[in-house]
């Protein structure tokens, strides 16, 4: 299932033929014959999430997966991969090969600018979700509209869309604040979000704010991360 909720293949009680689908900016080569297994291979790069849903209708034979990442992510992935007591089927990044140029065609040196923001922590887990959804003030879907670095803190103009908890009206059009000049997480403007956030009023009552803690919850919206907001309001209710 792609990002957008909608099935790539084998969706809705319909088993799909084998053969290549087009998804999330990427083919994904789908084989079966008339062994059990099921074969998926998408060379990527992905643009968007790509969710894979396993349906068991009898004993499981196992899984098997494996991925590559970007040289620029996979340090932090393996050093949280390790504190996780996991092992890796891959000891370290592998160089891409690349063709020569053709001999036609002058060769140039490309020069990429570097991410002017390191990568943030994985916050993912049904625990993370749980605390900051329980201690929040607001948990939402929302758009993003924009987004304003200013100083030390970083302002998103949202959308809302569908609310799941608010213990204050929220209007249709919010702004949403960030602290540090490259927040964790860092949302993509006309992308849409579940968010959980904390409502910052000042001493003095000036500054009235919806605050997004740094590592805090958000989360690109797909009918599963619904799901799962859905089944934390049962453990934290209003």
């Amino acid at each position: 299932m792609g990002s957008d909720g909608r099935y790539v293949l084998n969706g809705d009680w319909v088993v799909s033929r084998p053969g290549t689908y087009e998804a999330m900016g990427t083919r994904v080569v789908y084989t079966r014959d008339a062994s059990p297994e099921e074969t998926l291979r998408a060379a990527g790069p992905t643009s968007h999430d790509l969710l894979l849903q396993v349906l068991l209708q009898e004993p499981n034979p196992g899984i098997e997966f494996e991925f590559w990442l970007p040289r620029e992510h996979y340090i932090p992935f393996q050093a949280q991969v390790q504190a996780l007591g996991w092992s890796l089927r891959q000891p370290q990044p592998l160089d891409m090969v690349r063709p020569p140029a053709p001999s036609a065609i002058p060769a140039r040196t490309l020069t990429l600018a570097p991410d002017p923001c390191p990568p943030c922590p994985d916050t993912r887990g049904r625990a993370h979700r749980l605390l900051h959804y329980c201690g929040s003030d607001f948990v939402f879907q929302a758009r993003v509209l924009g987004r304003h670095r200013q100083d030390q803190e970083t302002r998103y103009e949202v959308r809302v869309q569908l609310v799941y908890k608010n213990r204050s009206p929220l209007r249709a059009r919010e702004y949403v604040w960030a602290p540090g000049h490259c927040p964790c997480p860092l949302l993509s403007p006309h992308r849409e979000y579940l968010l959980a956030v904390r409502r910052l009023v000042s001493p003095d009552g000036t500054q009235d704010r919806l605050l997004l803690p740094h590592a805090g919850y958000a989360r690109l919206w797909s009918p599963a991360e619904d799901s799962r907001a859905r089944l934390a309001a049962r453990r934290c209710p209003l």
